[in-house]
């Protein structure tokens, strides 16, 4: 099987302030956050291919960070879209155009905002996806969760039964492809995430999950960086 990394790239950034999306910023070492998240896919031996979904407005320094890093697995730089479902199926629309018959294909879809993901973790996705349709990545909750409505309490689930999702989120080519294809026929897509998608208009598709790590963290506001 085929493995593709497709690191989403396509926000903005808007809970991180100014003008620059987060993917683009420095961490401490001084490359940025997409730098790092790109380095982890192309260290993988697993990872045959990486393609970068981003902003329209910053292909062009996608670009220049591809030379500068001269990433050999980076082979597309596709236009992201509005929202993040629409990033992901920019993504899968393109490699179904280029798919070769009978060529077993997958997917990780990864939150350019995750820079640490380790080199565990995507070799787990890739040893998963040999046996899986559909492969996450969570870590289970030390929080008791509150379930709301308009500030007030209305249920708690038990603590053991509720995990937090980080990414990658892989997918069979052919599997996620289909979904997207139902998704948008049907309309009113309100998912945050791809295994999200996947479970309201394919839920006869089991997902597995690989267990993550609280280093695979997002950068979501500034202090993250």
């Amino acid at each position: 099987m085929k493995h593709i990394a497709v690191i989403l790239a396509g926000g903005i950034g808007s809970r991180v302030g100014g003008n620059t999306p987060k993917q683009l910023l420095p961490l401490a070492d001084g490359r940025s956050v997409i730098e790092h998240s790109i380095d982890a896919f192309e260290l993988a031996p697993s990872i045959d291919e990486i393609a970068v979904v981003m902003h329209p407005d910053h292909i062009s320094v996608m670009q220049e960070l591809c030379q500068v890093n001269d990433w050999r697995k980076v082979t597309t730089i596709i236009p992201g879209g509005a929202e993040r479902w629409e990033s992901s199926r920019h993504a899968v629309e393109a490699y179904m155009k280029s798919a070769k018959p009978g060529r077993c294909i997958s997917l990780l879809l990864h939150d350019a905002a995750r820079p640490y993901v380790s080199q565990r973790i995507i070799a787990d996705v890739c040893q998963a996806l040999e046996e899986h349709e559909a492969v996450t990545v969570a870590v289970p909750s030390t929080d008791t969760i509150y379930i709301t409505d308009h500030n007030r309490l209305t249920s708690m689930p038990p603590r053991e039964t509720v995990w937090r999702a980080q990414t990658p989120q892989a997918f069979h080519l052919e599997t996620i492809a289909e979904t997207f294809r139902k998704a948008v026929e049907q309309g009113n897509i309100a998912a945050t995430d791809d295994i999200g998608i996947l479970h309201h208009y394919s839920p006869e598709i089991p997902v597995y999950i690989v267990p993550g790590e609280e280093q695979n963290r997002k950068i979501t506001y500034r202090e993250d960086l």
